[in-house]
């Protein structure tokens, strides 16, 4: 395992500096420029001159990358353009929003999409199967915006159970917190949920349909041992590595759920970011981004490991 766990860190370098050369070049194909959006509507070019030899747009932009991958090295994600507020201190501000968010929305579509999928497998061709499935189905096809605004007119609107929009740190107020992120919690977890389910299907239809759940089921073992202790640990592989990618999209920001119910998460910070050509914003944001996605990649595989026991040789 350590080994593994060694290619892995090994293969993170070349990867993320991949990753920040196609971020940097990327943003600067953007049409527009950040030195005119914030020098206002006089654009005094003494001005516009000043901003863009502050931020050391006037250079190249080689010579750019290389000023900016050399203080991402020190900690420095730089400074937004439009806030005038350091980029580490917003994604320190922003992420527990988002990872929240995140977190309730991973444990909503595991819970739904692991059970739903082992009944579905366990019950095939019958009603339960041919339910879920079109359940599942009706999770991933409705949009999240439609989604979101209904739970809105239901549960604020015309129930008054939960507040319409806003955003409570649990620090605050956990109670409070809880409302406000439940609903979209529920209309991202959904959508993945319907994924996850027909994946745990597939994968559990393959195991009980294996040579070594028929020598347990011969042995007289009972048919909860044979589905959840068998055949459920070799049929998490396909739902660890989907959790794992879903999660990190999670992490990216779900831009209009967020927008719908006024999270200050990762998604509004982006949008907001691009639109106003913050160059440090938008490139420290998804470099974060990404490198979260290949550490969530570097957990999936340990958990290959610790699912199924033949992989740890």
């Amino acid at each position: 395992m350590l080994q593994l766990i060694g290619k892995r860190l090994a293969q993170l370098v070349p990867t993320l500096f991949f990753v920040s050369v196609l971020i940097f070049s990327l943003q600067h194909l953007l049409p527009g420029d950040p030195a005119l959006v914030m020098a206002g509507e006089e654009r005094d070019p003494v001005v516009i001159e000043q901003i863009r030899k502050q931020y050391g747009l006037d250079q190249p932009v080689p010579v750019q990358y290389v000023m900016w991958i050399g203080n991402v090295f020190t900690g420095d994600l730089g400074e937004s353009m439009r806030l005038k507020v350091p980029v580490s201190e917003l994604i320190v501000q922003k992420l527990p929003v988002t990872l929240q968010l995140a977190v309730m929305a991973m444990i909503v579509a595991l819970v739904l999409g692991v059970a739903a999928g082992v009944l579905s497998a366990v019950k095939k061709d019958s009603a339960w199967d041919y339910v879920i499935n079109v359940v599942g189905l009706a999770g991933i096809s409705t949009p999240n915006f439609w989604l979101g605004i209904m739970l809105i007119l239901l549960f604020a609107v015309n129930l008054g159970w939960l507040p319409a929009s806003g955003y409570v740190s649990p620090f605050e107020d956990l109670q409070r917190s809880l409302a406000t992120t439940i609903m979209p919690a529920f209309v991202l977890g959904t959508a993945i949920a319907g994924v996850i389910m027909r994946h745990t299907r597939s994968a559990m239809l393959q195991a009980l349909a294996s040579d070594y759940v028929r020598t347990a089921r011969a042995k007289g073992l009972s048919e909860r041992v044979v589905v959840w202790k068998h055949a459920m640990r070799n049929a998490l592989t396909p739902v660890i590595t989907l959790g794992a990618l879903e999660f990190g999209t999670l992490l990216s920001g779900a831009v209009l759920t967020e927008q719908i119910f006024s999270i200050p998460g990762f998604g509004k910070l982006i949008v907001d970011a691009v639109f106003n050509r913050d160059y440090a914003v938008v490139q420290g944001v998804v470099l974060v981004t990404a490198t979260t996605y290949i550490l969530l990649n570097l957990l999936a595989d340990l958990g290959y490991i610790l699912a199924n026991p033949r992989l740890r040789t």
